[in-house]
C-alpha cells in the first residue's frame, strides 16, 4: 500500500451525518469481531467457504452441495454480495475501513444515502465479476470490501480531484496531497500489480473492476447539482487568488464618499473548510 489515507479536507454539503457509511463500517467491523476473529465465535473458515465468492462456483457444473449449503445456493449470485462483508485478518479489515472512513462520507453526500448504498453494492458486484473473469476456475474464496471501496475511490477522483488528503506514505511518512495524486497512484499501482501477477493472494483485478464501475456509475448516480471534476478552494488565499477586483475608482472632487472596489460578481461568499480542532 503506497498511501494510507488519514484525513481529507472536504466538508459535507447536503447531509449532516453519513449514516450509510457509518452503517457499512459498523457492519464490517461487527461481522469480523463477532464471527471471524475468534474472540466471540470462530466461524471464519465456515464463512469464507460458504459466503466468500468462489469463481468456480459461478459455473453450473462446478456448483455442488459440498461447496454451498442448499439454502444459499437457492439464491442466485448471493455470494457476490456476501463476500464484500468478510475479511481475512485485522490488517485487511483496517486497510479497507480507513479508506471507507476517509472517502465514503463525501460520496454519500454527493449521491444521497439510497443511491450511495446501491452504488457501493454495485461496485462490489462488479469487482467480483472482474475477479471471476480473471480467474474463472479458481476455487479460492474471494473476500473483502476492497472492490466496493475501489468504486468509492473512483467516484471521489471524478468528483473531488482537487481535495487535499493527509496520507502516510508507505504507512510512515505524513504527506498532504491532492486526491488526484493519491487515487491516481492507487489505480496505477493496482494495474501494475495485476499485470505483473505479483502477490497472487490479492485480487488486483477485483480492485480494478470496482474502480472501473465507479468511474461509470458516479456519472449516473450523483446528485444533478453535483458537478464533475470540481473542488472548492480549501483556503482563503485560494479564494482570493481566484477573485477578480477592478481598480478603485478615483474620488470625485467635492464628495465625501469613500472609494469602493468594483467586484465582477454582485456577491462573493467565502467558505473555508478546516479541521474541527482549528478555530
Amino acid at each position: 500500500m503506497v498511501f494510507l489515507p488519514v484525513y481529507d479536507y472536504n466538508q459535507l454539503r447536503y447531509i449532516k451525518r453519513p449514516y450509510v457509511t457509518w452503517a457499512l463500517l459498523a457492519t464490517n467491523i461487527l461481522i469480523y469481531f463477532l464471527f471471524q476473529s475468534g474472540l466471540v465465535l470462530d466461524w471464519d473458515a465456515f464463512l469464507n467457504r460458504n459466503y466468500g465468492f468462489m469463481p468456480a462456483s459461478i459455473l453450473a457444473n462446478a456448483r455442488t452441495a459440498a461447496d454451498v449449503p442448499a439454502w444459499i445456493a437457492q439464491v442466485p449470485g448471493i455470494k457476490l454480495f456476501t463476500y464484500m462483508f468478510l475479511h481475512g485478518d485485522l490488517g485487511h479489515l483496517f486497510g479497507n475501513m480507513i479508506f471507507l472512513w476517509v472517502f465514503g462520507d463525501n460520496i454519500e453526500d454527493a449521491m444521497g444515502r439510497f443511491r450511495y448504498f446501491l452504488f457501493y453494492i454495485a461496485c462490489g458486484v462488479a469487482a467480483g465479476l472482474a475477479h471471476f473473469l480473471s480467474a474463472t476456475t479458481s476455487q479460492v474464496p474471494l473476500i473483502g470490501a476492497s472492490g466496493a471501496i475501489s468504486g468509492l475511490l473512483a467516484a471521489y477522483l471524478i468528483l473531488f480531484p482537487r481535495a487535499k488528503v493527509w496520507v502516510l506514505f508507505f504507512t510512515r511518512i505524513p504527506l498532504k496531497l491532492r486526491a488526484v495524486w493519491v487515487l491516481g497512484i492507487y489505480l496505477v499501482f493496482n494495474i501494475i500489480m495485476a499485470t505483473a501477477r505479483g502477490m497472487d493472494n490479492v485480487a488486483w483485478w477485483a480492485h480494478i473492476g470496482g474502480f472501473a464501475a465507479g468511474l461509470i456509475l458516479v456519472i449516473l448516480m450523483r446528485r444533478p447539482e453535483v458537478g464533475l471534476f470540481k473542488g472548492e478552494p480549501d483556503t482563503v488565499a485560494a479564494v482570493a487568488e481566484a477573485a477578480t477586483v477592478s481598480p478603485i475608482e478615483p474620488v470625485a472632487k467635492g464628495t465625501t464618499e469613500a472609494p469602493v472596489a468594483q467586484i465582477d460578481a454582485p456577491t462573493v461568499i467565502v467558505r473555508v473548510d478546516r479541521p474541527k480542532d482549528q478555530p
